[in-house]
């Protein structure tokens, strides 16, 4: 008989119901304190946990147990350990302390430093981290845990994230308390990413170098069709379709991900998936896993699930939105503004929080999402621009300018939707619509950041959010403790009114995508960062320095490496697809070209063999079109080949480097496929060398 979905649920997870089972109260209470409160974890108690979970991992089929950590890759890492302990005659145990619990040593020299570690130094620690989960796969107990070096510098994502949610933890229920809300303790960030990806024919993707190497297509002619009728848009799954979605629910459910929603996106062969929200180093996780397992089950399905930003050219790209927002451990949203926003003092304090932090810091926030494929996407029209700012809708701005006024606001925004026809029933619309095209949209009770790239970890972005909006509470917390019960109102109205003349410039209710906008954000003094090497020397700007420092996030030697890091996986990234382009085009195209050449000049003979005056023009006019494409082709391969090899000697200077490959790399790459692309519109179908965007786009 197969499993309910509550039976499923979670069925390979040590959670909650698990623990409380297999531990003793004592132990329980004691691992309880420290997953809600963050004290420190004594080895009994690690013992006590380590002995449970191998019973519970054992029960469940697992025989070896790993760290699972988040190195500087942009993919997770782990190395399995069996649980066997030989007894000396010639038998063994399953065993597990808590000491292989709480500490791993993962060789870090191989790992990306960005010069914190030398390659001779190879010790690194992980360390469980107890919020997040246990869980069971491939016959693995997976640990979640952060991963630093043997000097204690972060090398992975987790630590600085859970780093900066130990600081807005602090930052929020400090400012509560100075507003006269004692009753909250604790306050946790959460976060709801949802996931775009592609799906291709595995047999078809075996064809081509460039998704094998890239994740991306570097050259393809336009289909006939693409997403121009827009019908692909949340239509009828097709049944291939549906039966992955199906599997990778169930998949995901077993792990305790709470996948929720799913649906065709607007270009063929794109959909999406999206979980209820969780604690947010829980969510990172589990956004994680979820792209692992849908490679998994894809490839189950004999498909390909592609991650990548940008796979394919003239249709949309994939993208992530990280919805954050902020909950007390007294069960309330204080991003929830409540029937009467206006009258919501509490709301409106985190509100104008976070319109501040996101304007001081709309340049980390760039940061936080940069790469060399979300630069394909970034401005276009699928996607947020790269300029950062806030969408709140009429409501919330009209309650902010009755503020900055000090008008009374008048709330006519509540309306009965009547749609017409008499059956349908009538509903209260919402107060505001929601717009597509703005990167930091409020959306009812939350914040949705919109430029993260599909195959981005959504650690980055929530570093940046938690920091700067602590900060943020930190000054406001600085400007309103000393002030008496009696005058906090008005000292709160005051600072209310401040922030939002301030600040103000960073909303924008309108069209993201018009060039009024990019004219109107220049004149409001917003960032206008295009590209990955534009934007990340910010994040070593001074006040970013400044901001990660103080709060203990980062250090700055930890900033730098990251800085370093990023910038050397942006040009690597594009000098890979450099040199597969050149590959394809050299050893595919220019071949290809040639050999239908060929056919159509022995058409030609053969045609004037029988009769000689008979009209070979089309035959000639396609040849000269064809040699001509060719000849470009090999010219610009050069110029490629040139440039590439240039652009990676400067290597030395990573940001002189990046720049190199992306101003001059990417626009020769963009060249070479304008020639190859005509090409490949000349030549039948059987005579190219790889599967077109016909086949990639609508096999499925």
């Amino acid at each position: 008989m197969a499993q309910s979905i509550p039976e499923m649920y979670g069925s390979l997870v040590f959670n909650d119901k698990v623990m409380r089972s297999k531990l003793p109260k004592d132990m329980y209470k004691a691992l309880k304190k420290t997953i809600e409160n963050g004290t420190h974890l004594e080895l009994d108690v690690a013992n006590s946990v380590a002995v449970a979970m191998k019973e519970w991992a054992t029960e469940n089929g697992a025989t070896h147990y790993t760290h699972w950590f988040q190195p500087m890759t942009n993919v997770t890492a782990e190395k399995h350990d069996s649980f066997i302990s030989p007894t000396g005659d010639g038998q063994v145990i399953m065993d597990f302390s808590g000491k292989e619990l709480v500490k791993g040593e993962p060789d870090a020299s191989s790992f990306p430093s960005g010069g914190l570690r030398a390659t001779f130094e190879a010790r690194g620690y992980t360390a469980w981290d107890p919020t997040s989960p246990a869980f069971i796969k491939d016959k693995t107990l997976y640990i979640p845990t952060a991963f630093c070096s043997y000097s204690g510098e972060a090398l992975d994502k987790k630590t600085p994230l859970l780093r900066s949610m130990d600081v807005l933890n602090k930052e929020a229920v400090r400012i509560l308390h100075i507003l006269g809300n004692k009753e909250v303790r604790h306050i946790d960030t959460t976060v709801g990413p949802e996931q775009e990806y592609f799906l291709v024919d595995k047999d078809l993707y075996k064809k081509r170098k460039d998704l094998i190497f890239c994740g991306r297509t570097l050259l393809g002619a336009s289909a006939p069709k693409g997403q121009e009728m827009e019908d692909h848009y949340f239509g009828a799954l097709k049944p291939r379709v549906a039966a992955y979605m199906h599997d990778l629910d169930e998949e995901l459910w077993k792990l305790g991900i709470p996948a929720k929603t799913k649906h065709n996106e607007v270009a063929p062969a794109q959909h999406e998936l999206a979980p209820v929200f969780d604690t947010t180093n829980v969510a990172v996780d589990h956004n994680q896993l979820t792209m692992e397992i849908m490679k998994k089950v894809a490839d189950k399905h004999n498909m390909v699930c592609l991650l990548h930003e940008k796979p394919f050219e003239g249709i949309n790209g994939s993208g992530k939105h990280n919805n954050w927002s902020m909950s007390t451990d007294t069960g309330v949203n204080l991003l929830d503004p409540g029937k009467t926003p206006a009258e919501n003092t509490q709301f409106l304090v985190f509100l104008v929080a976070v319109i501040k932090a996101v304007d001081d810091y709309a340049d980390l926030l760039r940061v936080s999402v940069a790469s060399a494929g979300n630069d394909h996407r970034l401005g276009a029209n699928e996607a947020p621009p790269a300029i950062v700012s806030i969408f709140l809708g009429d409501e919330l701005t009209d309650v902010l300018k009755s503020i900055e006024n000090d008008t009374f606001f008048s709330n006519k925004h509540a309306v009965q939707m009547d749609i017409g026809a008499k059956v349908l029933p009538h509903f209260i619309k919402d107060t505001t619509d929601r717009n597509r095209t703005s990167p930091f949209a409020f959306t009812g009770n939350k914040f949705e950041f919109r430029m993260l790239g599909s195959a981005a970890s959504v650690a980055n972005p929530n570093i940046v959010l938690n920091t700067a909006v602590a900060e943020v509470l930190a000054e406001f917390s600085a400007s309103l403790k000393d002030v008496p019960e009696e005058e906090m109102e008005s000292a709160v109205h005051a600072l209310l009114k401040k922030t939002i003349e301030e600040h103000k410039r960073i909303i924008f209710n309108g069209n993201g995508y018009t060039d009024e906008w990019v004219e109107e954000a220049e004149k409001r003094g917003l960032y206008n960062l295009k590209t990955t090497p534009d934007a990340l020397p910010h994040f070593i700007a001074e006040k970013n320095i400044e901001l990660f420092t103080k709060h203990g996030i980062f250090t700055r030697e930890e900033l730098f490496s990251r800085y370093d890091i990023w910038l050397e996986n942006y040009y690597k990234t594009i000098n890979i697809e450099s040199n597969t382009l050149a590959e394809m085009i050299q050893k595919q195209v220019i071949p290809s070209v040639y050999t239908y050449v060929e056919k159509l000049a022995d058409t030609a003979a053969a045609k004037k063999s029988v009769v000689a005056d008979i009209s070979v023009a089309s035959e000639a006019a396609l040849i000269s079109k064809l040699s001509a494409l060719a000849d470009t082709m090999a010219k610009d391969l050069e110029t490629l080949k040139a440039d590439t090899a240039k652009a990676l000697a400067s290597s030395d200077d990573v940001l002189a480097c990046s720049k190199a490959y992306q101003g001059t790399v990417l626009e020769d790459m963009e060249v070479l496929r304008k020639s190859a692309d005509e090409a490949e519109a000349l030549i039948p179908d059987e005579l190219l060398p790889y599967p077109t965007y016909d086949e990639l786009l609508f096999s499925i």
